[in-house]
């Protein structure tokens, strides 16, 4: 079993920061890719940010140059800090891992989630 735990969600004015962050435990061997999505009501879940084991990344178009993804390895945790924050950014952001864990057993694990409200 592996679990994802998110924290860092809250309210924060428009052009606010905040920073989430992911971190997964558990039968862990490895980890290939963690990635942060994000659901708004009335809509789908769509991807704001992903990172592989080898430190690449990728962003959704519209979070590019307000948004940042890292982790770090050792503690099996990814962050995504946010800055200048838009109302729209609203919406509970879930974490994604892509995990090998126990048997060498490849499955994507997603955590509760956690909600972001960007107001004044």
């Amino acid at each position: 079993q592996v679990q994802l735990v998110e924290s860092g969600g809250g309210l924060v004015q428009p052009g606010g920061s905040l920073r989430l962050s992911c971190a997964a435990s558990g039968t862990i061997f490895s980890i290939k890719a963690m990635g942060w999505y994000r659901q708004a009501p009335g809509r789908q879940r769509e991807l704001v940010a992903g990172i592989t084991s080898g430190d690449s990344t990728n962003y959704a178009d519209s979070v590019k140059g307000r948004v940042t993804i890292s982790r770090d390895k050792a503690q099996n945790t990814v962050y995504l800090q946010m800055n200048s924050l838009k109302p729209e950014d609203r919406a509970v952001y879930y974490c994604n891992a892509d995990v090998v864990s126990h048997y060498h057993i490849r499955r994507v694990y997603w955590g509760k989630g956690t909600l972001v409200t960007v107001s004044s």
